[in-house]
């Protein structure tokens, strides 16, 4: 996982709070609802689930698509001054995190032979930084709860996540998409 994105966000996301900005801190919430899938993801990729490879191909789809997808924000990022410095980082922000996710994407589609095999030895790169994520959780869960981290219950937490994450997705869709259209609103 890239962390320069979680730095950017975070910087941004207090700034934004700092700055009054309403517009810019509702795009970040929205974007950090979608972006959890990404962690997720680390949990599938770290027990060696063919699932994780499918859910990193498309979690930087729907991150881009987070980010551009509501016209009044839009709108309203548009509008901010030009001579202000956190519509412009936004700007920027907002093109970097879509050039990331199109290049993840299309780096993923060159593995995508993985998705049918991941123990073959052309994915170890895939599973790298996930393992030494995992390997890292064990030790952190051990020092503070002095508990087993093992690839059952990361499996188990994995699964629950991504079924919380579905059920989510399915009531935004089936409930306030229809309701509220293209508009983010309190969101």
């Amino acid at each position: 996982m890239n962390y320069l994105p979680l730095a950017d966000y975070l910087f941004l996301l207090i700034w934004a709070k700092r700055s009054n900005s309403s517009s810019v801190d509702r795009l970040l919430s929205i974007y950090w609802k979608v972006s959890s899938l990404y962690a997720i993801n680390i949990l599938f990729l770290s027990v060696d689930s063919q699932l994780g490879q499918l859910i990193s191909f498309i979690a930087p789809i729907l991150m881009v698509g987070s980010i551009w997808f509501w016209f009044d924000l839009n709108e309203e990022i548009e509008e901010m001054p030009v001579y202000k410095p956190i519509a412009l980082t936004t700007r920027i922000w907002r093109w970097t995190l879509s050039f990331w996710c199109v290049l993840n994407t299309g780096l993923h589609l060159f593995s995508w032979r993985c998705l049918n095999s991941i123990h073959q030895n052309y994915c170890d790169t895939w599973r790298e930084i996930p393992f030494n994520s995992f390997m890292t959780t064990k030790t952190i869960i051990k020092f503070i709860l002095d508990g087993n981290w093992s690839k059952g219950f990361a499996t188990f937490f994995a699964y629950l996540a991504l079924i919380l994450y579905l059920i989510g997705l399915l009531q935004w869709i089936i409930i306030q998409l229809p309701k509220n259209g293209r508009f983010a609103g309190k969101f």
